[in-house]
């Protein structure tokens, strides 16, 4: 990967963005975070994101409303954003509402180096 990633990763758990950040550093991507939905939309307003990594169950704003905000109300240079669902959901019975939402992949938890890496180079090419 020799492209610089900007990367906004969106989880209520600190660990879990601790955790990613440092798993993307291998790609030298470049971080934003954020704790919930709103924080995450205000974040991608104000800068260039090319990948949101987004938690489905979070206080204020969750990832499924955050993400429907996203590609309904967003600019069309915005909106088609790749952005990866963060779960210890079931996928098999997750499948269906994510992919209603607009998701583009889906990453269950716990995550290894190389399931977030490989996600983030298949959305990004």
């Amino acid at each position: 990967m020799e492209n610089i990633y900007k990367i906004l990763i969106v989880d209520d758990i600190f660990v879990n963005r601790l955790l990613i950040k440092e798993i993307v550093k291998k790609i030298n991507a470049q971080c934003y975070e954020a704790e919930n939905g709103q924080q995450a939309l205000d974040m991608f307003k104000e800068n260039d994101i090319d990948i949101i990594l987004m938690d489905i169950e979070m206080p204020v704003m969750n990832g499924l409303e955050t993400t429907k905000y996203i590609r309904e109300k967003f600019p069309v240079e915005k909106k088609n954003i790749p952005i990866i669902a963060l779960t210890a959901h079931n996928p098999l019975t997750f499948f269906d509402d994510f992919k209603d939402v607009g998701f583009d992949q889906l990453m269950t938890k716990p995550y290894s180096v190389s399931k977030v890496l490989s996600v983030i180079q298949e959305v990004c090419k």
